[in-house]
């Protein structure tokens, strides 16, 4: 791999943002099915592949904003969920991306960074695509209401995420800390 090539990644990298804001047109379900092909290729230790991704209708978008203003009402009033709702209904896309669950803890914990990785990998691809997303954990996720929606087994699966998709409408801008601050050498 050539200097450029490595710089041109690492663009790709400092470039991918979590977008709140989209453009409300459709995205070609190609690049979506493409993303989750080379999402698959995150690591997974013993090859479990402990990810399944979901992928919305439009029915079911509707029912999952609907639960979405019934479970942030019933924890923080009317008014905040029925932004919630308002909010969730800009989102073109949606995708649900869950982790299979194990008896052992090691396991577990290993798959479900197997999964945060293939997220990672799937959110880059759209970048490249000039696409975003956002990686929504908030409490629709762990809501069984959710699951029966879906009809998820959350008895064998669990959810990871909620993966928001489309065009931005705007990238933010985004600083880190230096290099030096996160790094320490031991001897």
């Amino acid at each position: 791999m050539s200097y450029e090539s490595l710089q041109q990644l690492a663009i790709t990298i400092r470039g991918r943002r979590t977008i709140k804001m989209f453009e409300q047109r459709s995205v070609d379900p190609n690049i979506i099915k493409d993303a989750i092909e080379v999402a698959r290729w995150a690591p997974n230790h013993h090859l479990t592949e402990p990810w399944h991704f979901y992928l919305l209708n439009d029915d079911v978008i509707k029912r999952s904003i609907d639960l979405i203003r019934i479970i942030v009402t019933e924890k923080k009033g009317e008014e905040i969920g029925n932004f919630k709702a308002q909010d969730a209904k800009k989102r073109p896309g949606w995708l649900i991306v869950t982790c299979k669950k194990s008896e052992d803890e090691l396991t577990q914990q290993e798959d479900y960074a197997s999964v945060c990785c293939a997220i990672q990998n799937f959110s880059l691809y759209l970048s490249e695509a000039k696409l975003a997303s956002k990686w929504a954990t908030g409490p629709i996720i762990r809501d069984q209401r959710y699951y029966e929606l879906l009809d998820i087994d959350s008895n064998k699966e669990f959810i990871v995420g909620l993966i928001w998709y489309g065009y931005p409408k705007i990238l933010p801008k985004q600083n880190r800390k230096e290099i030096d601050e996160i790094i320490t050498y031991i001897d």
